[in-house]
This record gives C-alpha cells, sequence and structure tokens, in this order.
C-alpha cells in the first residue's frame, strides 16, 4: 500500500490524540499484579497495547507478542512471578531485539526462563513461581523497558526489590513514569540514591485510573506546525497534562525554541486539560540538544530541520539501532532521499552540518516497518508539495487513527493499493 499526501494552507483543528501506549502498557501490567478487576479507562488502541490485553486476557501456552517489544520484556517480568508455564514469541524482527539483561537480572532473583533459539533473543519458555526479590545490580544505559519491568513485579517478591543502575542513566523520565504509576496504585517505591530505587513488599491496591493522552503523538502535530507558512494556524489536542510525567511532554520546550507555543486550558498540573499550540515566526539556524530522554522523538527533528535550513548534532541516541528497525540507517536513508546527507558518529549523535546530495524524484519514503518513520516523514509535504509513504499501515503500532486525523485537519491522502 502506497499513500500520496498533499498539504492544506491552513490548519485550525481539534485533534484526537491516542492515548499514551507507554502508561497504558504499564497500568495493564500493574492492574494485573493487582488483581485485575478494574481495569483503567481510556486504554490505547495500539497494536502494543492491544497484544497485552489479549495475553493478559487469554494467558494461552503461547503467547504472540507479534513486533511489541514493550509487551515482551514487561510479559517476561510479568510471567516470571505469575503461576503457570508459558512460550513467548513474536515475529522475526522481535526475535532479533535482545533481552538478555533482564532475563539474566530475573534469573539472578530466581526466575526460571529458558532460550528456545539463540541465547539472549525470544523466544523465551517461562515458569512462573513466587520470587524472593533482594538485591540486584543493572546497567543503567540499556532499555529503561528492562528496569521498568523489573520494578513492577518488585511488590509481588518477598523481600521486595532494591535496583541499583550502574553507569549512565537513559531515558529516566520513563524510569519515573513507572514509579509514579506504581505509586498511584498504592505501592512504596522511591529513589533513595541518585542510582538506587527500592520497592517495597506492599501489594498493589486496586483502583479507577485514566490514561493520560500521548506526547510523543503530539510531536507529530508540532512539527506540522513548525513547517507551516501560515502563522494563523492553530490546533488543539484534549486530554493532556502540564505536569505530566511522560518523557516526551519536554515536546513542549523542544519546539518552543521553533516557535511553537503551547497554552492549557488548565493551569492544574495534573489535571486532565485541552491544549492549543500556535506557531510564531522564530530562526534557529542550528539545534543541538541531548535527546537521551526522549529518544522516540529523534525522527521527528531529524527529518524536519534540514527542509528547514536549522544544521543540527542531536546526541543520546544509542537506543535508536535496536528499535522496530536500526532507525539510525534508515533516516539516514530516507532523507537522502530528499537530498540531505546526515552522518551519525558512533551509533550514538546524528549530525546534518548542511551537506546535500541529488534528490529522488519522486520522493517516496519506505517506512522499514516503523510507524514513527511514516509519521515524521509524512508532514515533509507541507514544504515539498507532495510526498509519497509506502505501506502507511504501519501506524497502527501506537497511533492508528493519525491518517484520520490528517484528513480531518485538510491534508489530502490518494490511497493506492
Amino acid at each position: 500500500m502506497q499513500y500520496t499526501i498533499t498539504p492544506p494552507n491552513h490548519i485550525d483543528s481539534t485533534i484526537n490524540l491516542p492515548p499514551s501506549k507507554s502508561i497504558s502498557n504499564r497500568a495493564l501490567i500493574i492492574h494485573a499484579l493487582a488483581g485485575g478487576k478494574v481495569a483503567p479507562s481510556n486504554l490505547s488502541h495500539c497494536d502494543d497495547t492491544e497484544v497485552i490485553i489479549k495475553a493478559l486476557k487469554n494467558k494461552p501456552e503461547t503467547i504472540d507478542l507479534m513486533a511489541a517489544g514493550t509487551a515482551m520484556r514487561f510479559m517476561t517480568a510479568y510471567l516470571s512471578v505469575t503461576e503457570g508455564e508459558h512460550t513467548l514469541t513474536g515475529t522475526e524482527r522481535l526475535r532479533q531485539r535482545p533481552i538478555g539483561i533482564l532475563v539474566e537480572a530475573l534469573r539472578f532473583l530466581g526466575a526460571e526462563i529458558d532460550y528456545l533459539g539463540e541465547e539472549g533473543y525470544p523466544p523465551l519458555r517461562i515458569r512462573g513461581k513466587c520470587l524472593e526479590g533482594g538485591q540486584l545490580e543493572i546497567v543503567g544505559n540499556v532499555s529503561s523497558q528492562y528496569i521498568s519491568a523489573l520494578l513492577m513485579i518488585g511488590p509481588t517478591l518477598k523481600n521486595g526489590l532494591e535496583l541499583k543502575l550502574i553507569g549512565d542513566i537513559v531515558s529516566r523520565p520513563y524510569i519515573d513514569l513507572t514509579i509514579h504509576l506504581m505509586q498511584e496504585y498504592g505501592t512504596e517505591v522511591e529513589w533513595t540514591d541518585v542510582d538506587t530505587i527500592k520497592v517495597g513488599a506492599k501489594p498493589y491496591i486496586e483502583r479507577e485510573y485514566v490514561i493520560e493522552n500521548d506526547w510523543t503523538s503530539a510531536g507529530y502535530w508540532y512539527e506540522i506546525l513548525t513547517l507551516m507558512d501560515d502563522t494563523d494556524s492553530q490546533i488543539t489536542f484534549s486530554g493532556l497534562q502540564n505536569g505530566s510525567r511522560q518523557g516526551d511532554s519536554a515536546v513542549k520546550y523542544i519546539f518552543s525554541l521553533l516557535g511553537i507555543k503551547t497554552t492549557f486550558a488548565h493551569k492544574d498540573l495534573d489535571k486532565l486539560t485541552d491544549v492549543s499550540i500556535k506557531r510564531y515566526p522564530r530562526t534557529l539556524p542550528r539545534f543541538e540538544y541531548n535527546l537521551t530522554n526522549q529518544p522516540d522523538l529523534a525522527q521527528t527533528l531529524i527529518a524536519l530541520c534540514p527542509v528547514m535550513n536549522i544544521h543540527f548534532r542531536f546526541t543520546g541516541l544509542h537506543n535508536l539501532k535496536i528499535k522496530e528497525t536500526d532507525r539510525i540507517e534508515a533516516m539516514k536513508n530516507e532523507m537522502a532521499k530528499l537530498g540531505y546527507v546526515i552522518n551519525d558518529i558512533n551509533d550514538s549523535e546524528m549530525v546534518w552540518d548542511g551537506e546535500r546530495c541529488e534528490k529522488t524524484d519522486p520522493v517516496v519514503i519506505d517506512t522499514y516497518k516503523d510507524h514513527r518513520i511514516a509519521m515524521a516523514f509524512a508532514p515533509l509535504c507541507i514544504q515539498l508539495g507532495e510526498i509519497k509513504i509506502n505501506h502507511p499501515e504501519v501506524v497502527t503500532k501506537s497511533y492508528p487513527h493519525y491518517w484520520d486525523e490528517l484528513e480531518k485537519a485538510g491534508f489530502n491522502i490518494v490511497k493506492q493499493q
């Protein structure tokens, strides 16, 4: 399937964002560990969340998590402390994504987990049981989802959990988001030092919980307004918090540097409210930013800046190679089609200093089975006049109605099978 997208001249629209999949996925695991009676509301309908819902509801002996890396990590920990024997598997790409660090940590706590294929990678065979818990060390510069997976099972361990993070800590806002949700469900968890988190052996308490909408998805609309020449354009969202614990809520600060002003209808930091964004003229010749805590905004910014003639240097990108695809290589390939030569340094930095190459005609973007590539490149039609996206259906992983919302905002999409 291929979509050809052309832009409107003006946007004044209220956009429906998807619920946060990061919060949804954590809330579902905590909800299950709490007894599974009072389900969270406003759950995400994305692929990742749907496979967790299905797995927790049916608990078949073999659980196919498709391409959901988050689900693989969270379910591995969850099943380790839940009675029963299960196999976790997924797509070919998922079976290439490492999980050895998490498995070794769980084994240290007493979990019974076997590899059914290559050592360090899914599929896994897990025999769940009650674990002792105690003190554990894990490197902090790997996926924060390993850390979150361990933290969430902490209250179920006989002796709780004291988790010491070794080295640099990446994506810390995602760890803090997990801690906040655990506290919302009544357990005792806190940072006791700059590198240590302690979880008490206090069970979760069932409660009603409403999922906040997704700030990462809002980032594509910030990108759209940045690209618009029309400063009268405006976009409104609902269901967001000014004091959000989502790491990508930093999008409101990051894009303020690019001339986008964010206004909240209510000032209460923890209240779900409407948010409006509007563009003001601003020139930024060079953009340098450490995206360690916001890796999912990387593709949006890497696609946007060259088209706006903004030189950039983005650091903290070392996890991009182990996402749905190797996002570093994918972005270099696709930006070259637009005529921009992006360089990477040590697989952790990406730089554009104005170097150009011959542009392809027409521009057809390949998505590499990666939802964020499709959504980051589609807005570029505003400056290019038109862009073609192959396999646009990949957006179901995080923002299933993205294309519908683009059309509602005035974009024209021609769909070809």
